[in-house]
Protein backbone atom coordinates (compact mmCIF):
# COMPACT_ATOMS: atom_id res chain seq x y z
CA UNK A 1 0.00 0.00 0.00
CA UNK A 2 1.70 3.27 -1.12
CA UNK A 3 0.74 6.61 0.42
CA UNK A 4 -0.52 9.22 -1.74
CA UNK A 5 -0.52 11.88 -1.44
CA UNK A 6 3.07 11.63 0.19
CA UNK A 7 3.42 11.48 3.91
CA UNK A 8 4.45 14.52 5.86
CA UNK A 9 7.00 14.87 8.02
CA UNK A 10 6.33 16.53 11.64
CA UNK A 11 7.60 16.64 15.44
CA UNK A 12 5.57 15.64 18.05
CA UNK A 13 4.45 17.70 20.67
CA UNK A 14 2.10 15.43 22.70
CA UNK A 15 -0.95 13.18 22.65
CA UNK A 16 -3.99 14.01 24.49
CA UNK A 17 -7.45 12.87 25.05
CA UNK A 18 -6.61 9.61 22.62
CA UNK A 19 -7.16 10.81 19.12
CA UNK A 20 -5.76 13.67 19.03
CA UNK A 21 -1.97 15.39 18.66
CA UNK A 22 0.00 18.76 18.84
CA UNK A 23 2.64 18.91 16.46
CA UNK A 24 4.91 20.74 14.56
CA UNK A 25 5.87 21.14 11.02
CA UNK A 26 8.99 21.61 9.36
CA UNK A 27 7.12 25.32 8.72
CA UNK A 28 7.78 25.63 12.53
CA UNK A 29 3.67 26.18 12.52
CA UNK A 30 2.15 24.12 14.88
CA UNK A 31 -1.32 22.56 14.94
CA UNK A 32 -3.45 19.46 16.25
CA UNK A 33 -4.19 16.54 14.09
CA UNK A 34 -6.34 13.15 14.28
CA UNK A 35 -4.58 10.11 15.82
CA UNK A 36 -6.53 7.12 14.55
CA UNK A 37 -5.39 5.01 17.50
CA UNK A 38 -7.81 4.36 20.79
CA UNK A 39 -4.36 2.37 22.05
CA UNK A 40 -2.17 3.42 24.61
CA UNK A 41 0.46 4.09 21.36
CA UNK A 42 3.72 2.28 24.10
CA UNK A 43 6.92 3.73 23.07
CA UNK A 44 5.12 6.25 20.15
CA UNK A 45 4.31 9.55 21.93
CA UNK A 46 7.82 10.80 23.05
CA UNK A 47 7.94 14.43 22.85
CA UNK A 48 10.05 15.35 20.12
CA UNK A 49 10.28 12.13 18.21
CA UNK A 50 9.97 11.91 14.51
CA UNK A 51 6.00 11.18 13.39
CA UNK A 52 4.29 11.36 9.82
CA UNK A 53 1.29 12.75 8.90
CA UNK A 54 -1.33 12.11 5.76
CA UNK A 55 -3.18 15.15 4.16
CA UNK A 56 -7.00 14.56 3.56
CA UNK A 57 -6.85 17.39 1.56
CA UNK A 58 -10.71 17.62 3.07
CA UNK A 59 -10.57 21.84 4.18
CA UNK A 60 -13.70 21.11 5.58
CA UNK A 61 -12.76 18.69 8.26
CA UNK A 62 -12.26 19.36 11.40
CA UNK A 63 -8.82 17.68 11.75
CA UNK A 64 -7.51 18.16 7.98
CA UNK A 65 -4.26 15.81 9.19
CA UNK A 66 -3.78 12.55 10.62
CA UNK A 67 -0.98 10.99 11.97
CA UNK A 68 -0.34 7.42 10.68
CA UNK A 69 3.37 6.82 11.37
CA UNK A 70 5.56 6.49 14.25
CA UNK A 71 9.05 6.80 14.92
CA UNK A 72 9.69 4.25 18.15
CA UNK A 73 11.70 5.43 21.34
CA UNK A 74 14.58 2.70 19.18
CA UNK A 75 14.24 4.12 16.16
CA UNK A 76 11.86 1.33 14.17
CA UNK A 77 9.44 3.18 12.20
CA UNK A 78 5.49 2.09 12.82
CA UNK A 79 2.23 1.72 10.83
CA UNK A 80 -0.35 4.03 14.16
CA UNK A 81 -3.52 4.07 12.16
CA UNK A 82 -5.46 1.22 12.81
CA UNK A 83 -7.82 1.58 10.23
CA UNK A 84 -4.99 0.33 7.51
CA UNK A 85 -4.67 -2.95 9.32
CA UNK A 86 -7.76 -4.60 7.32
CA UNK A 87 -6.57 -3.58 4.42
CA UNK A 88 -3.24 -4.68 5.06
CA UNK A 89 -4.71 -7.79 5.67
CA UNK A 90 -6.82 -7.76 2.68
CA UNK A 91 -3.54 -6.77 0.64
CA UNK A 92 -1.77 -9.74 1.59
CA UNK A 93 -4.83 -12.22 0.85
CA UNK A 94 -4.90 -10.96 -2.27
CA UNK A 95 -0.74 -11.04 -3.03
CA UNK A 96 -0.64 -13.94 -1.20
CA UNK A 97 1.75 -13.23 1.16
CA UNK A 98 -0.82 -15.19 3.66
CA UNK A 99 -0.78 -18.30 2.77
CA UNK A 100 -2.91 -19.36 5.67
CA UNK A 101 -5.81 -17.78 3.49
CA UNK A 102 -5.62 -18.54 0.16
CA UNK A 103 -8.35 -20.64 -1.82
CA UNK A 104 -11.43 -19.12 -1.10
CA UNK A 105 -14.10 -18.08 -3.70
CA UNK A 106 -15.47 -15.29 -1.71
CA UNK A 107 -14.61 -12.38 0.47
CA UNK A 108 -16.65 -9.71 2.50
CA UNK A 109 -16.00 -7.65 4.78
CA UNK A 110 -18.13 -5.83 8.12
CA UNK A 111 -20.12 -8.83 8.28
CA UNK A 112 -23.13 -9.01 10.99
CA UNK A 113 -22.29 -12.63 13.08
CA UNK A 114 -22.29 -14.12 16.68
CA UNK A 115 -24.62 -13.83 19.78
CA UNK A 116 -22.94 -10.45 20.57
CA UNK A 117 -23.81 -8.16 18.09
CA UNK A 118 -20.19 -8.28 16.84
CA UNK A 119 -18.76 -8.17 12.64
CA UNK A 120 -16.17 -10.30 11.83
CA UNK A 121 -13.72 -7.85 10.06
CA UNK A 122 -13.25 -10.54 6.95
CA UNK A 123 -15.55 -13.34 5.68
CA UNK A 124 -13.83 -16.03 3.61
CA UNK A 125 -16.19 -18.49 1.83
CA UNK A 126 -15.80 -21.23 -0.82
CA UNK A 127 -18.43 -24.15 -1.27
CA UNK A 128 -17.54 -26.13 1.76
CA UNK A 129 -15.87 -23.88 4.32
CA UNK A 130 -16.53 -20.74 5.75
CA UNK A 131 -13.65 -18.86 7.68
CA UNK A 132 -14.30 -15.62 10.35
CA UNK A 133 -11.01 -13.82 10.21
CA UNK A 134 -10.92 -11.13 13.42
CA UNK A 135 -7.98 -8.15 12.55
CA UNK A 136 -6.21 -7.13 15.08
CA UNK A 137 -3.34 -4.50 14.73
CA UNK A 138 -0.09 -4.62 17.19
CA UNK A 139 2.01 -1.40 17.53
CA UNK A 140 3.61 -2.26 20.75
CA UNK A 141 7.40 -4.40 21.31
CA UNK A 142 9.11 -4.98 24.01
CA UNK A 143 12.35 -6.56 24.05
CA UNK A 144 13.93 -8.59 22.71
CA UNK A 145 11.70 -8.01 19.57
CA UNK A 146 8.82 -9.77 20.51
CA UNK A 147 5.27 -7.69 19.59
CA UNK A 148 2.14 -8.07 21.98
CA UNK A 149 -1.29 -6.92 22.27
CA UNK A 150 -3.61 -5.45 23.36
CA UNK A 151 -1.54 -2.48 24.69
CA UNK A 152 -4.24 -1.57 26.88
CA UNK A 153 -7.57 -3.40 28.59
CA UNK A 154 -9.44 -4.45 26.00
CA UNK A 155 -13.06 -6.11 27.33
CA UNK A 156 -14.04 -5.54 23.21
CA UNK A 157 -11.11 -7.84 21.89
CA UNK A 158 -11.77 -10.54 24.18
CA UNK A 159 -15.76 -10.22 23.35
CA UNK A 160 -14.19 -10.99 19.59
CA UNK A 161 -12.26 -14.39 21.00
CA UNK A 162 -15.73 -15.55 22.25
CA UNK A 163 -17.60 -14.74 19.16
CA UNK A 164 -14.69 -16.79 17.34
CA UNK A 165 -14.81 -19.94 19.89
CA UNK A 166 -18.57 -20.16 19.31
CA UNK A 167 -18.22 -19.92 15.15
CA UNK A 168 -15.73 -22.22 15.72
CA UNK A 169 -18.30 -24.73 17.81
CA UNK A 170 -20.63 -24.77 14.89
CA UNK A 171 -18.25 -26.11 12.49
CA UNK A 172 -16.85 -22.68 10.46
CA UNK A 173 -12.73 -21.96 10.43
CA UNK A 174 -12.26 -19.30 12.68
CA UNK A 175 -9.25 -17.18 13.30
CA UNK A 176 -7.60 -14.17 14.86
CA UNK A 177 -4.99 -12.78 12.75
CA UNK A 178 -2.49 -10.02 14.19
CA UNK A 179 -0.93 -7.64 12.14
CA UNK A 180 2.13 -5.91 13.22
CA UNK A 181 2.84 -2.68 11.78
CA UNK A 182 6.51 -2.31 12.78
CA UNK A 183 9.50 -4.32 10.99
CA UNK A 184 11.47 -5.09 15.08
CA UNK A 185 9.30 -7.70 15.67
CA UNK A 186 10.90 -11.18 16.04
CA UNK A 187 7.44 -13.03 17.53
CA UNK A 188 4.14 -12.08 18.95
CA UNK A 189 2.40 -12.87 22.43
CA UNK A 190 -0.37 -12.01 24.42
CA UNK A 191 0.16 -8.72 26.73
CA UNK A 192 0.02 -10.74 30.13
CA UNK A 193 1.42 -8.21 32.08
CA UNK A 194 -1.41 -5.40 30.25
CA UNK A 195 -4.55 -7.61 30.38
CA UNK A 196 -4.52 -11.24 31.91
CA UNK A 197 -7.73 -11.96 31.13
CA UNK A 198 -7.19 -11.19 26.93
CA UNK A 199 -3.93 -13.87 27.54
CA UNK A 200 -6.68 -15.85 29.22
CA UNK A 201 -9.04 -15.53 26.06
CA UNK A 202 -6.84 -16.12 23.78
CA UNK A 203 -5.22 -19.11 24.55
CA UNK A 204 -8.88 -20.88 25.72
CA UNK A 205 -9.69 -19.82 22.32
CA UNK A 206 -6.43 -21.45 20.49
CA UNK A 207 -7.12 -24.89 22.60
CA UNK A 208 -10.92 -24.33 20.88
CA UNK A 209 -9.41 -24.44 17.25
CA UNK A 210 -9.20 -20.85 16.92
CA UNK A 211 -6.25 -20.13 14.63
CA UNK A 212 -3.85 -17.79 16.40
CA UNK A 213 -1.66 -15.89 13.39
CA UNK A 214 0.96 -12.94 13.36
CA UNK A 215 1.74 -11.23 9.96
CA UNK A 216 4.85 -8.40 10.43
CA UNK A 217 4.65 -5.20 8.03
CA UNK A 218 7.17 -3.19 5.90
CA UNK A 219 6.86 0.05 6.60
CA UNK A 220 8.73 3.03 5.25
CA UNK A 221 7.33 6.92 4.75
CA UNK A 222 6.46 5.78 1.22
CA UNK A 223 4.35 2.40 2.00
CA UNK A 224 3.51 -0.21 4.16
CA UNK A 225 2.63 -3.64 3.59
CA UNK A 226 2.41 -6.83 5.16
CA UNK A 227 5.74 -9.28 4.43
CA UNK A 228 6.02 -11.86 6.41
CA UNK A 229 4.84 -14.28 9.21
CA UNK A 230 5.87 -14.10 13.17
CA UNK A 231 6.29 -17.07 15.21
CA UNK A 232 3.03 -16.81 18.08
CA UNK A 233 3.92 -17.77 21.38
CA UNK A 234 0.88 -18.55 23.81
CA UNK A 235 2.64 -20.80 26.66
CA UNK A 236 2.89 -19.40 29.89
Amino acid sequence: MHYSPELIPATLIRRYKRFLADVRLQNGEQITVHTPNTGRMLGLTRAGSQIWLKDSANPKRKYRYSWVMASSDDGALVGVDTHLANKLVLEGIDSGVITELQGYDSLKTEVCYGVENSRIDILLQNTDTVCYVEVKNVTAVVEPGIAIFPDAVSARGAKHLRELMLMKQQGARALVLFCVTREDARSFQPADEIDPEYGLSLRQAAAAGVEVLAYRAQVSPQAICLQDSLPVKLAN
